[in-house]
């Protein structure tokens, strides 16, 4: 907790709740909008933060529309606001913010609105070194065809390898792998207990296993590292399968 800023995570079935109180101000804007991505990079279905006790400053509203814009981009899960305050009504109608972020009056109703978005989820933990690169290999192998979408199976097991061995090679704990398929795209997540943002390193020794950033930045329709309510971080790369890409949706 920051002064003047409170969070507090109730996590429900069908949602992760933030109730956040005191001021919202400059100095707390990055606390809040770290806490909220930190409690999204744990992949709840979906993000409701309950503002009707927080204090808006001026420009302060604007923090919502951010976190919804990088929620949409991972792990792409739908953000709402619960207040009940005529000022936060008013404050998020004279900015537009409403466009972005839905504001509902109770948290039931904002679970109600918010879409059901269809997915597909499996996660294991996986060994260290070696053992788990090629763990974390056949597991995404194997998803990505009893899923539908062998067309990621190349590109999923060279990233989640990658990602797995970076993992060991620079932290103590298990990695732990996380699948989800979503509109037509693929998130590959490693976490571990080390909150140090993740460099993937790039081997100039071609023998050796790993692909390097530049590799996952060029394969990846997306990739990044963000640390975990519960501690440590994760890292994550997003692929598209050839329908979606030709779709020319944007977006997550």
């Amino acid at each position: 907790m920051l002064e003047g800023i409170g969070l507090e995570l109730r996590n429900r079935q069908a949602s992760a709740l933030v109730v956040v109180t005191g001021r919202l101000d400059i100095t707390g804007y990055p606390f809040l909008r770290d806490g909220l991505l930190k409690i999204a990079a744990e992949s709840p279905p979906r993000l409701i933060a309950d503002i009707d006790d927080l204090v808006l400053e001026r420009h302060s509203p604007s923090l919502f529309p951010f976190v919804a814009t990088r929620l949409e981009r991972w792990p792409g899960i739908p953000f709402s606001l619960v207040t009940r305050q005529p000022a936060h009504v008013e404050a998020f109608d004279a900015f537009g913010l409403d466009r972005f972020v839905p504001v509902h009056a109770d948290v039931e109703t904002a679970e109600r609105a918010l879409p059901h978005p269809i997915r597909r989820r499996a996660e294991r933990t996986l060994a260290r070194g070696e053992q788990g690169v090629a763990q974390a290999r056949a597991f995404v192998s194997a998803r990505t065809r009893e899923w539908g979408v062998p067309a990621l199976e190349y590109d999923g097991t060279l990233i989640a390898a990658e990602l797995t061995d970076n993992a060991s090679r620079h932290t103590t704990s298990l990695p732990g792998l996380r699948l989800e398929l979503r509109q037509e795209l693929l998130t590959i997540a490693v976490s571990d207990d080390d909150p140090r943002p993740a460099v993937l390193v790039e081997r100039p020794d071609l023998l050796e296993p790993g692909l390097g950033l530049r590799i996952v930045a060029q394969t990846a329709r997306a990739w990044g590292s963000s640390k975990r309510w519960t501690g440590g971080k994760v890292v994550w790369a997003v692929l598209a399968t050839p329908e979606r890409r030709r779709s020319g949706t944007l977006g997550p």
